[in-house]
């Protein structure tokens, strides 16, 4: 592994080359490609690798860290070009450290270090000044929920002596149950600590946006993946998780409806998705934890290319307004398509991996309980609605006389929404890869 992080340290100095540096990260994406896949910890370096899980989420990280330079291309033009790609070469070092890692105290350190970047991104190029409000609502979310968390690792550390994720096991109780659970939930988000991230959505520009719905939001899965092992004693307590995650996804996507803001849309749906993740996860299944995978990249792909959409039509009208932003299919009827196939992967249509996510998350719910059948069916039908709703107020109507549109598209910004269609439903072709080891 450690051949990754120095190829991304020795980025570091081609900061002031941007397409230099686009470049050499999906040079890494080939190489890492080359890489053996196996369900057990293999190409270990200091103590970092990757497993199954880890492998396809480092995948997605280096894809989403490509894309977000090609759609952040208007800083380019900006003197402040240097500072936003170090910022995010930094970020890259530190998710690709995260997601490799077999230390818990190590994950520790660099899930808490992924929350400097992200908020950089949003102080320094937001578009509002409430985007100090939001990046304060990121900062003592995540380390209210955190602490408790790193006085958890140092209380198992005392017991055992080790850290190594592989060969934990310690006395549990309740409290140690929560303190591992929180910090990865609040993360996701699950519903009633989802707060923070419309609010951070809406001020970040489309770079941080499709970081954190592309990758960040994948660090409280994986999380769970590996803390989840220690609680074998302890699953009859899911049912709380499972109940609030699915009435959660429910309430979100009822919420999407009342939108007016269409990265606000995204963000709220982005939430609903995530509650059928934590559900699959506690359910303790195979299913579970193999749907999650799935719907994590799939979520992760779709989602990122929502808001490089919307950023692409907030570029023109310079309104993130549903309200303004009409006919669409009129001016932009190529991207009115992107956005066509966007929204019916986001309710889950074949063959995207969303519908091969959701599958196995409602065969394992369902064979959890067959009463979570109302929820799942209830917020399905509710995902459509937005997804439907979203798509129609865009693109139908009439032109709304004050928003003037001086260019419809270029290469570059097509080449950014199928690179993250492309893989969303050729994948699902493929899903033998990801289930090889069922």
């Amino acid at each position: 592994m450690m051949k990754y992080v120095f190829m991304i340290i020795f980025m570091i100095p081609l900061i002031n080359s941007w397409w230099l540096i686009t470049f050499f990260i999906f040079l890494m994406l080939i190489y890492y490609l080359m890489e053996p896949i196996s369900l057990f910890f293999n190409c270990l370096s200091y103590g970092y690798g990757f497993d199954l899980v880890s492998y396809w989420l480092i995948l997605l990280s280096i894809w989403i860290t490509g894309l977000m330079m090609m759609a952040s291309y208007k800083i380019k033009m900006t003197h402040t070009n240097s500072e936003f790609m170090f910022v995010l070469v930094v970020m890259f070092l530190f998710l690709l450290m995260c997601f490799s890692c077999s230390n818990l105290f190590l994950y520790y350190l660099w899930f808490e270090s992924s929350v400097i970047p992200i908020l950089f991104i949003i102080y320094g190029w937001g578009y509002q000044p409430e985007r100090m409000v939001a990046g304060m609502y990121l900062i003592f979310y995540t380390l209210f929920a955190s602490f408790p968390l790193l006085m958890c690792i140092f209380y198992i550390y005392s017991n055992t002596g080790s850290l190594f994720m592989f060969m934990l096991n310690s006395n549990m109780n309740f409290y140690i149950y929560i303190s591992l659970l929180l910090a990865f939930l609040v993360k996701m988000p699950m519903f009633f600590t989802h707060f923070w991230l419309p609010s951070a959505h809406v001020e970040a520009p489309v770079s941080g946006s499709m970081i954190l719905a592309g990758v960040l939001l994948k660090l409280g899965g994986y999380g769970l993946y590996r803390v989840l092992a220690l609680m074998k004693n302890y699953f009859y307590y899911n049912i709380i998780f499972i109940i609030v995650s699915l009435i959660g996804s429910v309430m979100v996507g009822l919420l999407c409806l009342c939108q007016i803001d269409m990265k606000s849309m995204i963000a709220y749906s982005s939430i609903s998705h995530m509650g059928l993740v934590i559900g699959g996860l506690m359910t303790y299944n195979y299913l579970g934890f193999w749907g999650s995978l799935v719907l994590m990249l799939g979520h992760g792909l779709c989602s990122s290319g929502l808001f490089a959409l919307a950023n692409i039509i907030y570029e023109r009208s310079h309104s993130r307004s549903i309200m303004l932003n009409k006919g669409l299919m009129i001016i932009m009827p190529t991207m009115s398509m992107f956005s066509f196939l966007f929204l019916i992967n986001n309710m889950s249509s074949p063959p995207s991996l969303n519908l091969l996510g959701e599958l196995i998350l409602m065969m394992s719910l369902m064979s959890w309980s067959s009463y979570t059948l109302p929820f799942l069916a209830f917020s399905s039908f509710i995902c459509c609605g937005y997804s439907v709703y979203l798509y129609s107020i865009l693109n139908h109507g009439r032109l709304y006389d004050g928003v003037k549109y001086y260019y419809y598209g270029v290469v570059r910004e097509y080449l950014l929404l199928m690179n993250h269609w492309v893989p969303l439903n050729m994948l699902f072709l493929k899903g033998n890869i990801i289930f090889m080891w069922l």
